[in-house]
């Protein structure tokens, strides 16, 4: 997908959620929707990014803990990277796209250990203390408000819990390259993020880590990744081979990162201290795992054999074909 198109589907895809929520969900942030795109094809399938996809399994492979009671995935997609969370005993997959999480169904849904949502980051429907791990990969680059995105991923931890993000490095070094070389007017070295395509952001590592720190999220690991994304390696060396020789740089391009991606693994040491009864995997009332979106009351009560309603606000929330939509109205 060219540049251009890329900008032009972004474009068509961001949406302003719904400008009257209560304060626990935060309003007018624009948010990118691939409902119905054909991201899956277009970007991964058969599109040269079998490297892209090796080097991040990698990634999480060094950072993510192997096994644990509930993980979840924010941006999960098509369940792309699901097969990694096989060895946790709940599986949540969150995506803004009911598509997108509709061809996770297809795949992943013969498996009950997993629980498809649908909603907005901004807005989160997980409950606070309810996870083991947390996964975020190719998602912050479309945030246009990472404080408080990271303010709502924050209380879904518990102090034992880690989480693994992912965020596009602003200060890589093509990107310094071609400002030294004046092929490109914006510095590398400015911490600001920037926005190159619509809702497309590059972000500064000190900028970031200053914004992890903030939301109570302490950097324990941080790797570069994906430095040999170059059409003329990718198209001569096998994309495994490849992502192997990149992750022998991953310890030295986290001290140095010059990367285009960087991963971080963080901890919640102000979160709760043990995770919170309704995390128990055991429990089959899925009121105990989610709050109201628009509110935030918790738990919710139980309003048929597939709805759940808020006690507060009286909202509604349903599961079709395996999916529960917390998706509130633009």
């Amino acid at each position: 997908m060219s540049a251009n198109n890329l900008a032009a589907a972004n474009c068509a895809a961001i949406e302003k959620p719904n400008n009257k929520a209560h304060a626990a969900a935060p309003a007018s942030i624009p948010v990118i929707d691939y409902e119905g795109s054909g991201y899956r094809q277009d970007f991964w399938e058969g599109q040269g990014r079998d490297y892209e996809d090796a080097v991040e399994r990698i990634a999480l492979q060094r950072l993510l803990p192997a096994q644990g009671g509930r993980i979840a995935e924010i941006g999960a997609g098509f369940g792309r990277l699901a097969d990694l969370y096989l060895g946790y005993d709940q599986i949540v997959l969150f995506d803004y796209s009911r598509t997108m999480l509709a061809d996770a169904v297809r795949k992943w849904g013969h498996d009950n250990r997993f629980v498809f949502v649908a909603g907005n980051l901004y807005q989160m429907p997980l409950a606070e203390g309810t996870l083991d791990s947390l996964v975020m990969v190719r998602v912050m680059h479309h945030l246009a408000d990472v404080p408080a995105a990271l303010n709502q991923l924050q209380p879904l931890l518990h102090q034992r819990s880690a989480a693994v993000l992912e965020y596009a490095n602003k200060r890589n070094l093509k990107a310094v390259l071609r400002w030294l070389t004046r092929q490109q007017p914006w510095s590398p070295f400015d911490p600001a993020p920037l926005e190159f395509v619509a809702m497309n952001f590059d972000f500064h590592p000190g900028w970031m880590a200053a914004q992890l720190k903030n939301a109570g999220l302490h950097v324990e690991k941080r790797i570069g990744a994906s430095h040999f994304r170059l059409p003329a390696l990718k198209n001569n060396i096998p994309a495994n081979l490849l992502a192997r020789l990149d992750s022998r740089l991953f310890r030295i391009g986290g001290k140095f990162p010059l990367a285009p991606s960087v991963f971080v693994r963080a901890a919640a040491p102000d979160a709760a201290e043990q995770p919170q009864p309704e995390a128990n995997t055991g429990d089959a009332s899925p009121a105990l795992l989610f709050r109201c979106p628009a509110c935030a009351t918790h738990p919710l009560v139980a309003a048929g054999p597939e709805q759940l309603q808020c006690p507060t606000c009286t909202r509604q929330f349903g599961q079709t074909d395996r999916i529960w939509d917390f998706k509130l109205p633009a």
